[in-house]
Parts: C-alpha cells; structure tokens; sequence
C-alpha cells in the first residue's frame, strides 16, 4: 500500500510540475493538441518594430524541459507578400498584416509539438512561432505615408525586437539553437540565418531550416520573369535591400532583388543549412510556374487541381521545374558541406508543422524516412542527409493532394 502511495505522489508531481512549466501561456484542446498563447513585444516601439497597421509584433513561447531546457527553435511564420502599397493596405486589415486580426491562441503541431512520440529530437527544446505581420519575410525597413495611409515597412525591426526580448528569456544562454521557418517564413531562415547566429554564445550549436523556402527565379510558361518582377517591387517598396546580405549584392550587380531568391543568397549563408521542399511545390506551380497572367485561357486549370490531370506537355514542363529546382539547390550545395535537403515529390506547400507530414504512420518518405527523421539525423549528425525524391507519378507515400 505504502509502495503504491508514492506511486501515485510521484504522478501528481509529475502532472503538477507539466501544469506548472505550460501555463498560463498553454492549453490543451478535447483532442490534445497543445495550444500557446501570444506574447506581444511591449518594448517594440523603441525600436520602430511595427506590423502593417502599426500594431505591435508578436510570438508564441512554449518552454522547454529537462535536457532541452536550453535549445531553442524558431519558427518563421509564413504568408506571402504584399508588393503594392494597395496590397500591403489590403493586407494590414487582416491577420498577414496586423496582430489586432490574428489569433491569440496558436495550436503548436509537427515541428512544434511537445509530443516525444510525435516530434522525437525537438519536443522538449524551447520553441517559438514568430508571427508574420510586415509583407516581406521579415526584411524590410520603411515608413510609407501620403497624407491619409499610413504603412510601416519594418519586418526586420520586428525580427530584431522578437529577439531582443527573448534573449533574457534563455535565448542568450541556448546551447543549441535552429532558425527554421515555412514558406516566406522558409524564405525568412536565408534571410536571418547569418545575423541569428550573432545573437547566440559562440559555443552554441547554430543550425538554419527552410521549409517550402526555396523560391526559384524562374521563368513562367509564357518565358517571363514573372516571380522576378515581383519581388524586385517587393524589395523596393520596403526598402529590403539594404538587409539582404552585402557579400552576395554586391555580387549582383545591378540586381541586388535578386538576393532574395534563395538560389543566389545560398552560397553566402555560413552555419549549417538544411532545405525542406518539395520539388513540386504548390505555391510554385501557381505562382512561378503557371501565374494566372501565363494561363488567361484557364488551360491549365484542371491540371493545377489534379496533377492526375495534367497533359503529356504539362507534365512535361512539371519535370522542367523540377530539374531546374535540384540543379539550383545543387549548385547552392556546392558551398556546404554541412547542408542537408530532403526533396519529395507530393503536391504540397510546407510540410514541417502539419503532424501529418512531420511525422505518422503515413507520413511521406524518400528511402524509407520521414521528414522529422531526416531533419534530425541531420542537426544532430547522426548520418548524412541529402534525399531527392524519384519523380512523380513514381511516389507511393504522397498523399499527392492540392490544397
């Protein structure tokens, strides 16, 4: 009786210690799903760091415990871009734009999670959703106002702001530490790995992720640079250039936009980079591939809800993109030898905070690993991790679904 006693203190601690490390900024929802609260950043005005609308930034923080008390993950949220100042107007009225529209509470899966069986090398790190509000991944740096609008171009403020308030939260003592991000929050991880690193103790173990990051500079169906001219208005309305990194503008020329591709800044980015993509990214295949402006006549409109559907010609240029995707990220390869990548063939865009893909029983893989495996024996050194996909239709593990 005595025995069974202390077993069940022991599990009331246990419990009580769990209840303690998550609130208040954590619940759990009927179904388990660990929910964070937000943390808005009081001392951003000092700095300027403003979203949009002016509003103030703001990020999620579930801790970490026992040996991962003192690692630390980032995660860049992602959202587009607004590259007009109608767009970026439009924008600042909704949750891409303003922490006054977003929700308060985040739910924290895949990457994120606190579940060892669901997330085993990251679960019990310090993680942190950094929410998206500034239009440019993170990187602009400008004030636009006319008299009756007013826009603050200030994501690399607000980049700055969310880490100054989380280094004496243990950020500034992290032992190991992973900047990662997914789709513009992926496109963020180039943009911020460098400078991440000067924030850390040189002891720490600094690595960089991108998920469904990896924009290519590529021409569009009609032979135009349709992505190209859109970022480079990116870049100019918020006043980016002078933060992307010197060595690879001053490489550029005449073009410095085009150090916001992934596929130029690559060579110039020091720690240890890891690449999650798919090489038939949705976003891309919309936006890069076949932009409305390339297909007014719809022909490609079944295709792009169906890869099922896709002609012999479409198809074609599918495995066009694709190749042009791995020759880019080879010759970014080139530089590291510390780099990993792990490139599927399913139809999808991110795939490193959704349980489904991270990691389950139907999770997809390339030679028998899943993303969360490969990811992990990558930062932890386990084994090398450089995985391609053979091409599609050939994969039996993607759910192959078209959000």
């Amino acid at each position: 009786m005595a025995t069974r006693m202390m077993n069940v203190n022991a599990v009331l601690v246990a419990i009580t210690l769990a209840l303690l490390t998550c609130a208040p900024r954590c619940i759990y929802s009927d179904d388990q799903r660990l929910l964070v609260n937000m943390t808005l950043v009081r001392n951003a005005s000092a700095l300027e760091a403003f979203c949009l609308d002016g509003s103030l930034p703001a990020y999620h923080l579930h801790r970490g415990v026992g040996g991962g008390a003192r690692n630390w993950l980032l995660q860049f949220e992602g959202g587009g871009w607004c590259n007009s100042k109608k767009s970026c107007l439009d924008r600042a009225n909704t949750r891409r734009g303003s922490t006054l529209y977003m929700s308060k509470w985040e739910v924290f899966s895949g990457i994120l999670s606190n579940n060892a069986s669901l997330n085993p090398d990251f679960y019990n790190w310090n993680r942190v959703k950094l929410r998206y509000c500034d239009g440019a991944s993170f990187a602009g740096d400008a004030v636009y106002k006319n008299g009756t609008s007013l826009l603050y171009f200030k994501g690399q403020k607000i980049w700055e702001a969310i880490i100054l308030d989380l280094l004496p939260k243990g950020l500034g003592q992290a032992r190991k530490a992973l900047l990662s991000g997914s789709s513009a929050g992926g496109l963020s991880s180039f943009l911020h790995c460098n400078n991440f690193t000067k924030y850390l103790p040189s002891t720490a173990s600094v690595k960089c992720l991108s998920d469904a990051g990896f924009f290519l500079d590529e021409r569009d169906i009609s032979s135009n640079h349709t992505m190209r001219s859109f970022v480079k208005d990116v870049v100019f309305l918020h006043g980016v250039e002078k933060n992307l990194d010197e060595n690879c503008t001053a490489s550029s020329l005449n073009f410095p936009e085009l150090c916001f591709f992934p596929q130029y800044a690559m060579k110039f980015i020091t720690p240890p980079f890891f690449i999650l993509n798919s090489a038939y990214d949705v976003y891309q295949f919309h936006h890069i591939l076949v932009p409305p402006s390339a297909d007014p006549q719809g022909h490609w409109n079944r295709c792009k809800l169906n890869p099922a559907a896709c002609n012999p010609q479409q198809l074609n240029a599918l495995q066009e993109f694709r190749r042009s995707m791995i020759v880019a990220m080879g010759l970014s390869y080139k530089y590291s030898r510390r780099g990993g990548f792990f490139i599927n063939s399913c139809f999808a865009h991110g795939q490193s905070e959704s349980q489904d893909t991270w990691f389950a029983a139907d999770s997809p893989r390339v030679h028998n690993r899943t993303i969360a495996e490969a990811v992990g024996d990558w930062y932890f050194n386990r084994r090398a991790t450089r995985e391609i996909d053979c091409p599609y239709p050939c994969v039996a593990t993607c759910h192959n679904l078209i959000p």
